[in-house]
């Protein structure tokens, strides 16, 4: 890892853990070897138990395989980190990847470090842990900012500084949870990109949200596409509105009549525009290649 990694953390879980105030005063394990306050003890797989906190529900099976064999022949490098509960019973704080692979590996110990925390730190602590690693989805991370804020009672401006992130890219990411779910699983599943979904999330409409996550897929439009399309979508309603309203009084009667059949009669927005001259357009808008399909079908083109 890094040194800039390592300075990545900030004001998050490297100074929880690096706080000598939080280390466990009990001078011994439950095999009556001596533990030194502050330093690594060696404790039973056994006596440990997963963390009720942990944020992430879902760990890759074959990663954790890969992981497990080389635990199994180097052992593990960085040691979790656990709170005492009672006697000779410690919980996960952060680590349970390690943990889990450690099992698979079949350790019967693990170097841990020790602290002490209360419930809402151990929460904080597991989220702001599981913020910090690379592997992380996008909604995973959104989710453990939500948490924060929610159950950690805390402001996004202190959000930001307790995981060393612009508040503009905490705002960000929160805002991916009000996509649909759809999208929001596209992009847990890696269908779409982050960038892709900021784009999205700037449309207001969840149809067209939908409809324009169905183009990224089947087209694979670049993030720069779609940010086109919602330019012109978020532009659409203001300009497009303004001159309706103009068109539409100098649509006569009939022809305002011609433009609502349309629209019931292929079940799709329609917009007729005429001019004094006679002349005009017939627009009916898609969004996706499907959509497209069926219009034309039903022209029998």
């Amino acid at each position: 890892m890094s040194s800039n990694k390592r300075n990545a953390l900030g004001k998050g879980l490297s100074a929880l853990l690096e706080n000598a105030n939080t280390d466990i005063t009990s001078k011994y394990d439950g095999e009556g070897k001596e533990i030194v306050v502050g330093a690594i003890a060696n404790l039973a797989v056994s006596k440990i138990e997963a963390n009720p906190f942990q944020p992430r529900t879902t760990f890759e099976k074959e990663a954790l395989l890969e992981l497990a064999a080389s635990i199994r022949e180097h052992g593990i490098i960085q040691p979790v980190t656990v709170r005492k509960l009672g006697y000779d019973k410690y919980q996960l704080i952060s680590g349970e990847r390690r943990f889990k692979a450690s099992q698979l590996a079949g350790l019967t110990s693990i170097p841990a470090f020790i602290r002490v925390a209360n419930d809402q730190a151990m929460l904080e602590m597991a989220l702001v842990e599981n913020i910090q690693r690379e592997n992380l989805d996008a909604i995973e991370v959104a989710i453990s900012f939500k948490r924060l804020l929610d159950e950690c009672d805390l402001t996004q401006e202190a959000l930001s500084h307790k995981v060393s992130k612009q508040r503009s890219t905490v705002t960000n990411y929160l805002r991916l949870l009000k996509l649909p779910p759809e999208i929001q699983l596209g992009l847990k599943e890696g269908r779409i990109s982050m960038g892709h979904a900021r784009a999205i999330v700037n449309i207001d409409d969840p149809t067209v949200q939908l409809a324009i996550f169905n183009r990224i897929v089947a087209e694979e439009l670049s993030v720069r596409e779609v940010e086109d399309v919602a330019r012109w979508q978020n532009k659409k309603p203001e300009v497009a509105g303004k001159k309706a309203a103009k068109k539409t009084n100098d649509l006569t009667s009939e022809y305002q009549q011609v433009n609502e059949g349309l629209k019931k009669l292929i079940n799709k927005k329609v917009v007729l525009k005429r001019q004094a001259n006679g002349k005009g357009k017939l627009i009916i808008p898609f969004y996706s290649e499907p959509e497209l399909k069926k219009i034309l079908d039903f022209f029998g083109l």
